[in-house]
């Protein structure tokens, strides 16, 4: 669906997120969708799935269903009420940790509002929600949800995520993979990001292949956002590493780096925007010249191929050349784009289709690849019906959210922004602090088995109590009224 119509909808359930710290530009056409009179409902992740499913027992027990929509825009249906018969509420209830009635109630309101009312329901689904065993399965039985009731037919009705696959990129023009020399038998190996600490730490061989002995750094801060911080440190902090960062401020990273060299900064260079949180392609046109020495990190490569010896044509390449080949041509949603328009106008809208052009309950794509390709339930590795004997040894689960006057560790340079956010701290519902000596301000131990930190309690009747396997909170918000369970 399209963020922009979200103050029209008359029931926003979201999932995985907390947009009032990393979405506003959808926070605010939420509030203004509950001055409306619209039912806002928010769910803690790490169940969803379960809840999705239990969801959907619901609305096709009591024959909530928009059937029209179902024969007319969607696949494998039977195939999906199958497996959703094997979620009744009850079950639902013991895996979510909430009561049965609660399923029923979404399930009801979702249905109610859409088909009885037809009036919009829209799902936001955020990046929360998939960072977990399961998350990917969790975000398709949600995805279902929309097209059982049919409100992908409002406006302001249906899902949305990151919508970053709206963009038709043209991957080979701007990375070039026939430059690398045995290509395509020869491919480089990839690290990933989140075991960075690991792979800087791993003294090379047959397994992982040679030591990394240089990192370039840019549009990234791992040693203060990558997991296992310690680790990334200690990587970071190796004398035999040359490392070169790109940067505004000299954030945690810089601060480890043999080099860093100024980039610019958004309002500085040419860009061509993917879709994210919305459908458009975004021009990013130049607002001021570039201050001082700092340069864009395309020019800086550019710098390095020519020292390099490297005279492919691809490196005489400026800018609005990379915005240009960055819509892939030929793509059926690129049909009618080019970088002059969109640089003109500011924007272009795009559209988005599945393989058979329908809401694929059942996938063929997925069943190739070997994958289940009706939706269900995957529980994260560590929860407590995985884990049960882990559980029990950590009986409280912690949500990391983003700090609300930072987005991740970009800002925190800011002093005022600093001041304002204050010490890291530790929401803790009132039950759960007392039931443990924690006063309310005291200053706490966290611990598990990768680590521990200090920090400073607060008890908070909206931080989530646990219940059963693992956290949660149902909050709506309807016509100005607040309710918590």
């Amino acid at each position: 669906m399209e963020m922009e119509q979200t103050q029209d909808a008359k029931l926003i359930v979201i999932c995985g997120g907390n947009p009032i710290a990393s979405s506003l530009h959808f926070w605010t056409r939420a509030q203004e969708a509950k001055r409306r009179g619209a039912k806002l409902i928010a769910l803690l992740s790490g169940t969803d799935a379960a809840l999705a499913l239990g969801v959907m027992h619901v609305l096709i027990r009591e024959d909530l269903l928009d059937h029209d929509y179902i024969q007319r825009h969607t696949l494998g249906f039977e195939l999906l009420k199958e497996r959703v018969l094997a979620y009744p509420p009850e079950r639902v209830a013991k895996i979510c940790g909430i009561d049965a009635g609660v399923v029923a109630s979404l399930a009801r309101d979702i249905g109610q509002a859409s088909v009885a009312c037809k009036e919009p329901v829209l799902l936001r689904l955020n990046y929360g929600l998939q960072r977990t065993h399961g998350g990917a399965m969790a975000v398709r039985a949600i995805a279902c949800l929309p097209a059982l009731v049919g409100t992908w037919r409002h406006p302001a009705g249906g899902a949305l995520l990151s919508s970053s696959g709206w963009f038709p990129v043209g991957t080979a023009a701007l990375q070039h993979p026939d430059l690398i020399p045995g290509w395509p038998e020869h491919k480089p190996r990839t690290i990933n990001m989140s075991t960075i600490g690991d792979a800087l730490l791993q003294p090379g061989g047959a397994d992982f292949g040679p030591k990394i002995e240089a990192l370039v750094v840019y549009n990234s801060n791992p040693v203060a956002v990558a997991p296992e911080s310690s680790k990334v440190a200690a990587g970071f902090a190796r004398e035999d590493l040359y490392t070169v960062v790109l940067e505004h401020f000299l954030t945690d990273t810089a601060d480890y780096a043999d080099i860093v060299l100024p980039a610019m900064t958004q309002l500085e260079h040419v860009d061509l925007h993917k879709t994210y949180g919305h459908v458009h392609f975004v021009a990013n046109n130049r607002a001021i010249a570039p201050l001082g020495q700092a340069k864009p990190n395309t020019e800086i490569f550019r710098m390095l191929a020519k020292a390099m010896g490297m005279d492919n044509p691809c490196f005489a390449d400026g800018d609005e050349d990379l915005a240009r080949q960055a819509i892939a041509a030929g793509h059926p949603r690129a049909a009618g784009l080019s970088w002059e328009s969109i640089s003109k106008q500011g924007w272009s809208k795009v559209g988005i289709a599945t393989p058979s052009g329908k809401c694929e309950f059942y996938s063929a794509d997925m069943a190739r690849d070997g994958l289940d390709p009706v939706p269900d339930y995957l529980p994260p590795y560590e929860s407590a019906q995985s884990a049960p004997e882990l559980a029990a040894r950590y009986p409280l689960a912690m949500i990391s959210p983003p700090a609300r006057n930072f987005l991740n560790s970009t800002f925190v340079n800011v002093q005022s922004l600093r001041s304002t956010e204050g010490e890291p701290h530790l929401d803790m519902h009132p039950t759960d602090a007392s039931a443990r000596g924690i006063a309310d301000g005291a200053q706490v131990r966290v611990w598990k088995g990768r680590g521990r930190m200090l920090l400073r309690a607060r008890q908070r009747k909206g931080a989530a109590r646990r219940g059963g396997g693992t956290l949660h909170l149902v909050e709506e918000v309807c016509a100005g009224r607040q309710e918590r369970q």
